[in-house]
């Protein structure tokens, strides 16, 4: 809980700061990779770094849980809290640097708002940001225990056995573990970080969804090349997909992520959009092995039935649900039995009562299906979903 005095301080600078965060991050994020450019090999995500997303989502989080602190005094933000959380995980944050980040983002926050930051404006402040470390610092503890390390060092040799091509720029491996030991427990809907040396010799890490698993200890990540257009090409995306191939070895993380399967007995409404299908084709293989009656919507939307990604396992474990029904839409198609053409429009989709939803895809796609699933009748806190990449989502909704 923030103190009387300090959420006072907070509550009248609050404006300012949240309308310089944009600045304040940037020089951050500079000045801190100036000085300590090892912070870019194997932790930072400089994919991120060139477009931006990375700064926002930080200044969104600050701004997000410092107003949650004042409109909430008595509850811990657990949901932004948790999200972050599993995503530091994933690259192995640690204690220790958290103190480096607030070193160089407070002489940010000095440099952009100069005299405003008065020792009572500093100390206010400081104390939000203590709050935030300090609980993700438990959180990221307790995950890290959970996985059977307490210095974030999850990382473990895989074997590709098999490549898969599922359309011209998605790609499917099948992995084994290394050392022949046993496969670690996952969710579904979790993800791990695949760490990779660069060409110029710098290590990047990236997240993919465990897709789905096999026999005999096996885990598939599925890959989509991201080959640039209003956005940089994805650097891991493409090495990936030009350099990997069967026999070869891969260092990967632990299994993060809080976006899992959770109320056993509602209805499930599972919608996604391109390459989001992975989370999705997950939890309908777990609802399919596990026997599950319950009562499953899936619902998918992409460009192409050619450039579905997992489509015919999306087919197969969904018919295979007692209680499965499926509509798929794309743009570039004609309707044919089940399937639509358009973009995902609900108009005679029977939502079930009661349903709790999970969602993967790109942010624009799903606020709009949000927005139509709430007034269908899904409540707001049934609504679950998963963002690839910085959260640019949920600190704008804190």
């Amino acid at each position: 809980m923030l103190s009387a005095e300090s959420a006072a301080i907070v509550r009248a600078t609050l404006p300012v700061v949240g309308a310089s965060l944009d600045e304040i991050t940037t020089r951050f994020y500079g000045t801190m990779f100036a000085e300590r450019p090892e912070l870019l090999d194997g932790l930072f995500n400089r994919g991120n770094q060139r477009s931006g997303e990375q700064r926002r989502a930080l200044a969104g989080s600050i701004a997000g849980f410092a107003r949650m602190l004042l409109d909430r005094p008595d509850e811990r933000p657990d949901a932004l809290l948790a999200r972050i959380a599993h995503k530091h995980a994933a690259v192995g944050v640690t204690e220790d640097q958290y103190v480096i980040v607030h070193k160089y983002l407070f002489a940010a926050i000095a440099d952009v708002l100069g005299e405003a930051v008065t020792p009572e404006v500093a100390a206010a402040w400081d104390e939000v940001y203590w709050l935030m470390a300090g609980a993700l610092i438990s959180m990221e503890a307790r995950l890290y225990a959970q996985a059977g390390t307490r210095d974030g060092d999850t990382w473990r040799r895989w074997r590709v056995v098999e490549r898969r091509e599922e359309t011209p720029d998605v790609m499917s491996l099948m992995l084994r573990p290394v050392d022949g030991g046993p496969v670690p427990p996952a969710l579904p809907g979790q993800y791990v970080s695949v760490r990779v040396l660069m060409p110029d010799g710098v290590h990047q890490l990236r997240q993919y969804t465990l897709s789905g698993h096999g026999d005999d200890g096996l885990r598939r990540i599925t890959v989509k090349r991201v080959r640039g257009g209003d956005q940089p090409e994805g650097e891991v995306s493409s090495l990936l997909h030009s350099t990997v191939r069967e026999g070869d070895e891969l260092t990967l993380s632990a299994p993060f992520g809080d976006v899992t399967l959770a109320e056993p007995r509602a209805p499930l409404v599972l919608v996604s959009g391109g390459i989001g299908c992975t989370p999705i084709t997950a939890m309908l293989e777990n609802l399919a092995a596990t026997g599950s009656t319950r009562r499953v919507l899936v619902l998918h939307a992409d460009v192409s039935e050619s450039g579905h990604a997992l489509r015919s396992d999306m087919e197969r474990l969904a018919d295979a649900l007692p209680g499965g029904e499926r509509v798929f839409w794309y743009e570039a198609g004609e309707a044919s039995g089940r399937d639509r053409a358009g973009r995902m429009d609900l108009t005679g989709v029977e939502i079930p009562e009661g349903a709790v939803v999970y969602m993967c895809g790109p942010l624009p796609f799903m606020r709009d299906v949000r927005g139509r699933l709430i007034a269908a009748g899904v409540a707001p806190r049934d609504v679950h979903y998963e963002v690839f990449g910085p959260d640019l989502w949920l600190a704008h909704d804190a």
